[in-house]
């Protein structure tokens, strides 16, 4: 952790909602004027497109049905464990972006699926913003999860999960439900050692839950709206959260334990800004202070 070069990870597997969040978070930073330095989680990923294909059939031929993005081998941790460290230390650091589509690979004359050499950070930034995988890693080569101030797990329950999936795969990226189920049950195993034990180590969780029939989420035709869910607030260090304050300011939530607030769908994003940006406030006093001494 570092006062002088703060840095907020979001992690949460993919289809779980952590982009949500990060909207939620560039807000914050356009309305507080804060220059951030912005790292997308897939461009940690150890190999483009094409190579990951290549060696997941090769892994498949020799009876690996579990490779995956979300294991140690196809990811740098190495690399992200450095940057973190680094920029708390300096502000400084080097990163690429991971080009996802034809209209991201335009402007760097490149094909989809391939990553942008890498660079230094901008010079300048008040913090450094991560959402991805795995921002809260913890293995016994590395510990990522130490050196960010603020770690948002965005965790939906799995069936929800699955849906997001499923139905972000199938309408943008053009994927069947067969591919999209052999890609979870692939992951499954990485899944379970990789991004769920990140969750003991964040300190605020987002857990949506719907409050409609979600029991076969291979079949759903859509995804439940937010006024058909609630979200699951859970502070691993409640000390300093003004909990009647939230409940007074977000309409028909509720406590269900002395570290947790429920609320409802709709008012995820409004409950995101009460909680964290006061965090950010508290941050860049910090920041200041530090920097003047």
């Amino acid at each position: 952790m570092s006062e002088r070069h703060p840095i907020i990870a979001i992690t949460g597997s993919s289809g779980a909602g952590t982009s949500t969040v990060t909207k939620t978070f560039q807000n914050i930073f356009r309305r507080e004027a804060l220059k951030s330095a912005v790292i997308e989680g897939d461009s940690m990923h150890r190999y483009d497109r094409l190579e990951m294909k290549r060696r997941a059939a090769e892994a498949e031929a020799v009876g690996n049905k579990h490779f995956s993005h979300f294991g140690a081998d196809n990811n740098l941790f190495g690399e992200l464990e450095n940057l973190f460290k680094t920029y708390g230390e300096s502000g400084t650091g080097r990163s690429r972006k991971y080009l996802h589509n034809a209209e991201e690979a335009a402007p760097y004359k490149q094909e989809p699926g391939t990553f942008t050499p890498w660079e230094e950070l901008p010079a300048g930034t008040d913090i450094l913003f991560y959402e991805g995988l795995h921002g809260a890693v913890k293995t016994p080569e590395h510990n990522i999860a130490q050196y960010p101030d603020l770690l948002i797990g965005v965790v939906p329950v799995i069936n929800l999960e699955w849906i997001q999936k499923l139905i972000r795969d199938k309408t943008q990226r053009g994927y069947s439900t067969e591919a999209v189920t052999d890609t979870i049950l692939r992951r499954m195993p990485d899944y379970v050692n990789y991004i769920v034990p990140q969750f003991e180590h964040t300190h605020v969780n987002f857990q949506r839950v719907p409050i409609v029939d979600t029991s076969n989420p291979f079949i759903s035709r859509d995804i439940p709206s937010a006024d058909e869910s609630m979200v699951v607030i859970r502070f691993a260090k409640p000390k300093g959260i003004d909990f009647q304050y939230l409940l007074n300011m977000i309409g028909g939530s509720q406590m269900s334990r002395a570290n947790t607030i429920v609320v409802p769908g709709g008012k995820m994003e409004l409950a995101m800004q009460l909680i964290f940006t006061p965090f950010i406030w508290r941050m860049m006093e910090r920041r200041k202070r530090a920097l003047g001494a």
